[in-house]
């Protein structure tokens, strides 16, 4: 659509011209409980805005933001606007401004999202009751009310809105009044358009609060909201995620010297959800999929628990203090990734998340760091189709990343008093890197430009080496880092690193008996503290996992790792050589079927939960991408006998037991698998302390289907035991991942070829299609896949062209000819939208990675 995809530029020219001093925004969503989509049209609502705005000079001419299926009325400063001759589908043209002030109202009917994207409106299968609220991240809040949509353009929000009278409604600002099913909502603080938030319907609604004196004697006192659908109220464990947000609360007040400046605090699970969750101020809004129906690990709660923080952190880093534009979105995403780590380790019972941000969370930003489309942090964002695809593993987990390291660099208390001093100079105003940099300046007594360039403005990932000389009496002589880089991206970086030296000890444990920190530099830095020491069976480099780096081993240190790697007595030190021998996989310098077999060794003697169930994607991820073709079915079954062996020694009623059941359903491989996951789900079959609850049910299902063990009768009865939102997610995936040419031809022409299905809907879909089993049933799709996609681009949202682009691409056939064929479509599609060739650029990546490992695997 002309002018939906706004420039850098144009925000610029639009943020010298205007500021805006408010928005009165009225919705009337009573249409929602009326019935779904109309035969001339989208389901609409009606959305009434005046925005009072000031213009700095005369004459000038700009635009507001409205994505909407008609426009019934537009004023200006009292004066009526043809809408026919100002309106184009995504922009209000306002031309020849006088300076001063002024008034606009529009009066639109907007529509309702089945896609994540603006009001979404959501029907529960299980009771017919209808959800909404609004997700707008990066830009969408236009197809909720006009505005002036870019992050830079802040303004007071007061929002009315009118809804069924059995419903409730909530918004960024405190509760004012509410009459006849008219909710009217208090005056926000200055905050940009992406993060208001609307959230209505008959939600399960729990209440707490929050009270914090300060030194003056002062006390802060804030509402505390949570909220689900009905159907999920009983499993939502309200007082869990209340005890989190409190210990949040209380932690980002003593590091902060800010007191929470939006009043209320209500957190909203919410159903087909795209994200995580958003940061809404006052209005936090989360997928539902984090109120469990069924028996979860602890590194669910954990994870959880580092949403809730992370959003809390953007509170101050992204609300209160905002970008400029989305080229500094790591100013928010890279704190809040990393405060929310920060945060949960220091007020929570989750004092071990270092150790899932080390193996989890930095695997995530490694491999983006190494796709073609890698970036520095602070990017170059051109539009809103670069914002959209740049909220990615390197403006969070990398920046994290980084910031630690920062922190290692600088020191905790200088840096946390730089985020003192930010906020104060900055509320409610926006930033860009530099006023950052300057008050880090301040406090660490620092130059951080030479940090900057290096570890912010550009992009790749270095790797470190160890190379150890020893004497006579096998004593180090020298023990050097050597630094890499790749040839596209050379820069060297200065590293914090702490080296660590590990043997065994009487017991077999290996240890670590010597410990140095440096600053590495350059290609070569000598680690001159550890001279004299002892041969070591283990040199680690980036022990306790100070800097942002892959790890590299020397012969001794991974020959003792291929032999006792389940002997490392410290948790994180164990994660971060998995995570290390991982990175070796996927660059092809250790054959998938050995980083397999050490699984087979050592996963079993895993106590970390969150490093186990990672441990068990990257086992899965190594069989069907790298493992070379001709050993995958040998693997397979060495996979599958390896995860029950595990799953009958578990602890009985274990989250162990429950990991290794789920990895088991996962690889199931032969006739007696099935036979067994048959049982568990039928009750012929037991394993002491393993409770089968419907979750779980559906994981045992899952591959039973894929692999024709299992009917469409027996997923439709299912069904019948679990008709609810997630009950109906599971039943698409299902069905889709029957193995039938016709089962194929229908999934894809309900994803492709038609927009009916939401955006979980949609998801599902994708899931069941693509199995890993059925390599040569989905070989006819490849050359659709290439003749579809800019065609799905152009005519789709863009959060339903990502699932598209990104699930239906044929990785499975992976073979040269597959390359070949996306390596013409890149050629002859040279002019195509640059987010689209991004994303076929990024998965042709993974394909030629997977090409390269699979050789590698073939003469291992």
């Amino acid at each position: 659509m002309p002018g939906e995809n706004l420039s850098r530029d144009e925000a610029r020219e639009r943020a010298e011209l205007l500021a805006v001093d408010g928005y009165d925004v009225e919705l009337d969503v009573r249409s929602a409980t009326g019935g779904d989509d109309t035969a001339g049209g989208p389901l609409t609502f009606r959305s009434v805005t005046t925005i009072r705005f000031r213009a700095a000079r005369g004459g000038a001419s700009t635009f507001a933001d409205l994505i909407a299926p008609s426009v019934d009325a537009v004023t200006l400063d009292g004066t009526a606007l043809d809408p026919a001759a100002v309106f184009d589908g995504a922009r209000i043209a306002l031309a020849d401004l006088a300076e001063g002030e002024h008034v606009l109202v529009v009066d639109a009917q907007c529509a309702y999202s089945r896609t994540g994207e603006g009001m979404h409106r959501f029907v529960d299968p299980e009771d017919g009751e209808v959800y909404l609220y609004t997700q707008y991240e990066p830009a969408d809040a236009r197809r909720v009310f006009a505005n002036f949509e870019q992050p830079d353009l802040k303004a007071p929000y007061r929002f009315r809105v009118t809804a069924p009278a059995e419903w409730t409604v909530w918004s960024n600002g405190a509760e004012e009044s509410r009459e006849g099913g008219v909710w009217r909502f208090a005056e926000t603080e200055p905050i940009s358009t992406y993060i208001t938030a609307v959230v209505a319907g008959p939600y399960h609604y729990v209440t707490d609060s929050y009270s914090r004196t300060f030194e003056d004697g002062t006390t802060l006192e804030i509402p505390l909201g949570a909220m689900c659908r009905k159907g999920l109220a009983k499993h939502f464990d309200s007082d869990d995620i209340f005890l989190i947000t409190k210990q949040g609360l209380d932690f980002f007040h003593d590091n902060f010297d800010y007191p929470y400046p939006f009043g209320k605090y209500d957190q909203a699970f919410v159903p087909e959800y795209n994200l995580g969750a958003m940061e809404n101020p006052g209005c936090v809004t989360f997928r539902e999929e984090y109120i469990f129906r069924g028996k979860v690990t602890q590194a669910a709660y954990e994870g959880r628990a580092n949403v809730i923080l992370h959003e809390m952190a953007h509170m101050w880093f992204g609300d209160l203090v905002t970008m400029q534009w989305w080229d500094d979105l790591w100013l928010k995403e890279s704190f809040a990734d990393f405060m929310g780590v920060f945060a949960m380790t220091g007020a929570t019972r989750f004092e071990d998340g270092w150790i899932t941000f080390a193996n989890n969370r930095k695997s995530w930003a490694y491999r983006a760091d190494q796709l073609p489309s890698t970036h520095p942090i602070t990017a170059d964002i051109r539009d809103l189709e670069d914002a959209k695809l740049n909220f990615d593993g390197i403006t969070y987990a990398k920046g994290a990343s980084v910031l630690k390291q920062l922190v290692a660099y600088v020191g905790r208390d200088a840096f946390l008093e730089g985020a003192r001093r930010y906020f104060k100079k900055h509320a409610y105003g926006n930033t860009r890197l530099g006023d950052l940099l300057s008050v880090l300046s301040e406090t660490s007594g620092r130059d951080m430009t030479a940090w900057s360039r290096s570890w912010l403005q550009t992009a790749g990932v270095n790797s470190l080496t160890p190379v150890a000389t020893y004497d006579a009496a096998g004593r180090i002589t020298e023990l050097a880092v050597l630094q890499e880089a790749a040839e596209s991206y050379p820069e060297l970086r200065p590293h914090r690193v702490a080296v660590g030296l590990y043997s065994r000890n009487t017991e077999g444990e290996l240890v670590r008996y010597a410990r140095a920190e440096a600053d590495v530099s350059g290609p070569r830095t000598v680690i001159g503290e550890l001279a004299g020491a002892e041969r070591p069976e283990l040199i680690l480099v980036n022990d306790d996992d100070l800097t942002y780096c892959k790890v590299r081993f020397d012969e001794v240190s991974l020959a003792t790792l291929r032999a006792h790697l389940g002997d490392i007595t410290d948790p994180l030190a164990r994660a971060l050589c998995w995570s290390a021998l991982w990175n070796l996989t996927r660059d092809g310098l250790m054959p998938a079927r050995d980083f397999v077999s050490l699984v087979l060794a050592f996963a079993g003697r895993e106590t970390d939960i969150g490093v186990l169930q990672m441990l068990h994607a990257w086992t899965r991820g190594a069989l069907v991408n790298y493992a070379a073709p001709e050993w995958r079915e040998e693997g397979g079954r060495a996979l599958a006998e390896g995860a029950l062996g595990e799953l009958r020694l578990a602890e009985p009623g274990s989250e162990h037991q429950l990991a290794w059941a789920r990895f088991f359903a996962s690889v199931a491989a032969s006739d007696s698998d099935f036979q067994l996951l048959a049982g568990l789900l039928d009750g012929t079959a037991r394993i002491d302390g393993l409770d089968v609850d419907q979750e779980l049910r559906w994981a045992f299902l899952s591959p039973l289907v894929a692999h024709s063990a299992a009917d469409e009768a027996a997923v439709d009865a299912e069904l019948v035991r679990d008709d609810t939102a997630s009950g109906r997610r599971h039943h698409v995936r299902c069905l889709a991942s029957r193995p039938s040419a016709e089962v194929k031809a229908r999934a894809w022409a309900d994803v492709v070829e038609s927009d009916a299905l939401s955006n979980a809907l949609v998801e599902a879909t994708i899931a069941g299609f693509a199995q890993s089993s059925q390599r040569e049933l989905l070989a006819p799709y490849a050359a659709r896949y290439f003749e579809a996609i800019e065609r799905v681009w152009a005519e789709r949202s863009i959060q339903i062209g990502m699932a598209v682009v990104k699930g239906l691409f044929p990785s499975l056939q992976d073979d040269p000819a597959t390359l070949e064929a996306t390596d013409a479509w890149l050629t002859a599609r040279a002019d195509a939208a640059p987010a689209l060739r991004r994303l076929v650029l990024e998965a042709r990546d993974d394909l030629a990675r997977a090409l390269r490992a699979q050789a590698a695997d073939s003469v291992a």
